[in-house]
């Protein structure tokens, strides 16, 4: 055991925000702290850091145990550069690296094994120096530092590189590094993956993995938690809850307890019922009276279970489409952006978006993904290419730094601002559905979390009907409930997304097709991300292959998969205006944008992903009778699992003695069991029909 917590409590003046919260880490154990937004997790941290005082209850910590706590978002503050800061972790060894250097000095001098004892003393010294800064890692210092640099994103800074010089992102990523350097006993993380692509996202959890202490985790990255914990640790209702496993097996188990739970309570509630209406109907007659009483005192000494409280309210949305577009949405021909002199970001950016489509832009923290939505949605400009939407086209526009949110603006002031025409019902009805009711309403805007100002970004998107979504890091602080809201409405959504994510179980959920930019143009790869690592390794099988002089395979460079820069003779395919870049539909979603014939029917070159032929209807029924097919499936599942959970438990009862003893009652639960054996017979014959 490293720690343990007792019944920790904390309030702030009268409202609780931890009631009795336990928990035990063990040695190399991985834990995953999970609940909503404002459940108390990063309080919790503070306390087991001791960075935050508790009113009661124990805390445990094993004799020597090192604790390393990194906050959500807390960047290093230091005048130092990047490899000053990260050889301050290994000062003590350095100090000892000093010393020897000082007794080689002094080993080097020629009287020094003239005096015997002396030099005896000075070799032993050494000898025992030596050995601890060995052992101690000292020889690999430089290696480690360079290693986990790398591994978080600072491969190609120059050592010397001043810390006041870097971004807040990447202050808050030195920070995990320097913390990763120091490998306390425990690791406190909170929110870790904030500011993290994908590359460096899968390294941490690579290395994590195999970190030698223990870790206790708040993250909201449910890709990451699956990879990376064996523990989960709920805070709900300011209780905590153990479960073993990771993230998808604590919602599996979380699911099953509920769903026993309330079996266990609807049963009592059966028989309290059965008990009462036996009472009333027999405790007047003097032949069942005794019995009657019997019963009554039973009752009264049952032990009550109380109802199951569930899930907590989530927020309730869905995105619906007004006006449906034409079959070819966009059409990006080798857009290039650079800021002012330098050279450019990204250049020869081509492809396509078709209508219902879902597509996923990705690639590393710089590489300009945000700047690219931004050009397709007219707030800035490109220095070459052009694009082209296509008919009807209503855009709907989602900003991870939440810059159309007025701070001055109450949260009903915002929504009532950019739709001044909906009655305060309505306003206050869309409210609520995300979450804010009452006194909520009237919050400042500049008050609010992060994860709530995501909340009133989605309510005014929702709110704008558009048919083309355009998100930019949409699940950055929202809760893990709240991202799955957000995907289950954005999988029903009839319209084109296109959307930016480093959450990769998002990605999995959502992506049918991906677009990987790079400084030279885009990939394009089918598939969600799990098809995207494959064809990824199988590319890069392939290179190796090449480069070990192996014949008959393809080598395959950026922009030629399916989705690279497209021949000059298309350039002039779609009108420019003076900018070079073509016009854009009103992104508020009041007016739609016509594309040229070439956009909407052009033939698609060498390179660029082919806009789709087939029958726009026919395609998204499909897809929508697909979804509900599978939903289906998943709800009879669980209807066959609760029905057969239940024939179990009546065949048990039927072996207890009160029951055999007792022939009304044996008739009764075999009636029961009939019941149960013909809805699961019926059951099972859709379930097969839907499998076939």
């Amino acid at each position: 055991m490293l720690l343990q917590a007792v019944n920790i409590n904390k309030s702030y003046g009268v409202r609780p925000v931890l009631s009795n919260i336990t928990m035990l880490v063990n040695e190399r154990e991985k834990i995953g702290l999970v609940g909503v937004n404002g459940a108390g997790k990063s309080t919790f941290l503070q306390i087991i850091a001791g960075e935050m005082s508790y009113d009661s209850g124990d805390m445990f910590k094993a004799k020597e145990t090192t604790i390393g706590y990194l906050a959500q978002n807390s960047g290093l503050d230091s005048k130092s550069t990047i490899r000053e800061e990260m050889l301050e972790v290994f000062e003590p060894l350095l100090a000892v690296e000093r010393e020897l250097r000082e007794l080689e000095e002094v080993m080097a001098d020629p009287s020094l094994p003239h005096d015997s004892k002396r030099y005896e003393d000075i070799l032993n010294k050494y000898a025992a120096r030596s050995d601890y800064f060995r052992e101690k890692g000292g020889y690999g210092i430089e290696a480690k530092i360079r290693g986990i640099l790398s591994g978080m994103g600072f491969g190609e800074f120059p050592p010397t590189t001043s810390i006041e010089t870097l971004s807040g992102g990447q202050k808050t990523r030195l920070a995990l590094a320097k913390m990763l350097l120091r490998e306390p006993d425990l690791l406190l993380l909170d929110e870790p993956t904030n500011h993290l692509d994908i590359d460096t996202l899968t390294w941490l959890e690579e290395y994590l993995r195999g970190y030698p202490g223990a870790i206790v985790v708040v993250s909201h990255d449910r890709y990451f938690l699956d990879a990376l914990v064996g523990t989960i640790y709920e805070i709900e209702r300011h209780t905590s809850k153990r479960y073993t496993g990771n993230y998808s097996k604590y919602i599996e188990i979380k699911a099953a307890e509920y769903e026993s739970q309330m079996k266990q309570y609807e049963k009592q509630q059966d028989e309290i019922a059965r008990m009462e209406d036996f009472i009333q109907k027999n405790i007047v007659r003097a032949s069942t009276t005794k019995r009657a009483q019997s019963r009554r005192k039973a009752l009264d000494k049952m032990d009550r279970m109380d109802k199951p409280l569930g899930d907590l309210k989530r927020a309730s949305f869905s995105f619906e489409v007004d006006v449906i577009t034409g079959k070819d949405v966009l059409r990006a021909d080798r857009i290039a952006v650079a800021f002012q002199n330098d050279p450019p970001l990204f250049r020869n950016v081509s492809f396509q978006l078709s209508r219902g489509e879902t597509v996923a832009l990705i690639g590393p923290n710089g590489i300009g993904k945000s700047t690219l939505l931004k050009v397709l949605t007219g707030a800035r400009q490109a220095e070459a290419g052009l694009y082209e939407w296509g008919t009807n086209v209503r855009i709907g526009y989602y900003d991870q730094e939440q810059k159309n949110l007025n701070p001055n603006h109450t949260v009903l002031e915002e929504l009532w601002s950019a739709y001044p025409h909906l009655e305060e019902a309505r306003i206050r009805t869309v409210l609520g559905n995300f979450l804010f009711s009452g006194e909520d309403v009237f919050k400042k805007v500049a008050a609010l979390s992060g994860g709530e100002k995501a909340r009133v970004s989605l309510a005014k998107l929702m709110l704008q009907n558009a048919n083309v979504l355009i998100l930019d890091e949409p699940t950055n602080h929202l809760d893990l409930y709240s991202k799955e809201v957000l995907e289950a409405s954005l999988i029903d959504y009839e319209g084109t997304l296109l959307f930016i994510s480093h959450d990769r179980y998002f990605l999995n959920k959502m992506a049918e097709r991906i677009l990987e930019l790079h400084p030279d143009g885009v990939e394009n790869f089918l598939g969600n991300y799990d098809d995207y690592l494959e064809k990824k390794k199988e590319l890069a099988d392939i290179e190796g292959e090449l480069a070990s002089g192996k014949k008959g395979a393809t080598k395959h460079t950026p922009g030629s998969f399916g989705g690279g820069s497209r021949s000059e003779a298309d350039a002039g395919s779609a009108s420019k205006n003076s900018s070079g870049v073509s016009g854009i539909p009103n992104v508020g979603g009041k007016s739609s944008g016509e594309g040229t014939a070439a956009a909407r029917g052009g033939s698609s070159e060498a390179g660029s992903q082919p806009i789709r032929t087939g029958d726009y209807e026919t395609d998204k029924q499909a897809k929508r009778e697909e979804r509900s097919r599978q939903r289906r499936i998943e709800q009879l599942e669980k209807e066959i699992a609760r029905l057969e959970e239940e024939l179990a438990v009546l065949e048990e009862e039927l072996t207890q003695p009160e029951v055999y003893n007792d022939y009304l009652l044996v008739q009764e639960k075999n009636e029961a069991i009939d019941t149960r054996k013909a809805e699961l017979e019926k059951v099972y014959a859709e379930w097969e029909e839907l499998l076939t």
